[in-house]
């Protein structure tokens, strides 16, 4: 198992640590789908008892990354193409109401933090930090909405797809639109244009989503066929 770990024993939030460990790591695609989550050998990673480790688990669990199966424990989900696409779609609803806010308030800090998260996304070679990246760039924009449930229900939703998302961004074009949609996207939030804004990036949102789904349908149904 692939982790970044640290001993915790004498933190009192140990859970938390443990719990953005296993988060990232499952975003990033390191932890793989699938893959059993045994609490004996994380609390021996992070030199903890089972304790803080099952609290985390249980988060995890909360947020949809981990399932909890008779006899073999926590375990990463495995998402279908009908849930990737029911959470791209309300990404789809939330992001570009979250910019209706925003962008009346938007201060020339937080563009100046779109762009520079922008740059650092399409300069940037090393694809396991494209998913924070690309989160930095769109918090920059939404943060200023004042709409912290908003922000928390968009995070809770990129957890659920990054890894997949990063996928197809390495292994597709879409790096290339990634980061010209961004672009555009920006302009449109300095020029206080609401309406291209909004449309902008639902667009960005949901062409995202198609690409994706067809990128998983081709690799599952090769791997079916070889399986």
């Amino acid at each position: 198992m692939k982790l970044n770990t640290t001993n915790i024993a004498q933190m009192a939030s140990a859970s938390d640590v443990i719990f953005e460990a296993l988060r990232e790591a499952i975003s990033r695609g390191d932890i793989k789908e699938g893959e059993v989550l045994r609490q004996e050998n994380i609390a021996r990673l992070f030199n903890v008892s089972r304790i803080p480790v099952r609290e985390a688990l249980t988060r995890l669990e909360e947020q949809g990354l981990v399932a909890t199966q008779r006899y073999r424990g926590a375990v990463v989900t495995t998402l279908s193409i009908a849930e990737i696409r029911e959470i791209f779609e309300f990404r789809a609803l939330l992001e570009p109401e979250m910019l209706r806010h925003s962008i009346p308030r938007l201060s020339e800090e937080a563009l100046d933090k779109a762009r520079e998260a922008a740059h650092a996304f399409a300069t940037e070679p090393d694809s396991a930090q494209w998913g924070e990246l690309n989160r930095r760039l769109h918090y920059s924009l939404y943060e200023e909405a004042g709409r912290p449930f908003y922000l928390q229900s968009i995070s809770a939703a990129l957890d659920r797809v990054d890894r997949y998302s990063r996928a197809q961004l390495v292994l597709t074009s879409g790096m290339q639109k990634a980061v010209e949609e961004h672009r555009l996207i920006i302009e449109a939030c300095a020029a206080r244009d609401v309406e291209m804004a909004v449309r902008l990036t639902h667009d960005h949102i949901m062409g995202a989503c198609e690409s994706l789904i067809a990128f998983l349908g081709r690799t599952r149904s090769k791997a079916s066929e070889q399986g």
